[in-house]
């Protein structure tokens, strides 16, 4: 158990801290789900810039690392770009 207010406080904002980060880790990995069960190139164009700016904010907060984001970018860049 904490000792002082100052790690009582700290145990109450990580739990929230942890909270959110799932909340936004789940949310982005389920739209890059559905981005790639698309099969309309133009819809899958329209999503992407969304999903791309998702996964740079998990990246910025360090939800998940930089490299995972950006190779994630560049698989989810070259499937739409090979739709038709």
């Amino acid at each position: 158990m904490a000792n002082h207010k100052s790690a009582l406080k700290r145990i109450r904002s990580n739990d929230a801290k942890r909270l959110r980060n799932r909340y936004y880790h789940k949310t982005t990995r389920n739209a890059v789900r559905k981005l790639r069960s698309l099969t309309s190139r133009k819809e899958a164009a329209e999503m992407l810039p969304r999903v791309v700016s998702m996964l740079d904010k998990l990246a910025k907060n360090d939800v998940i690392h930089v490299n995972k984001a950006s190779n994630l970018k560049s698989s989810l860049t070259v499937f739409v770009n090979k739709l038709k």
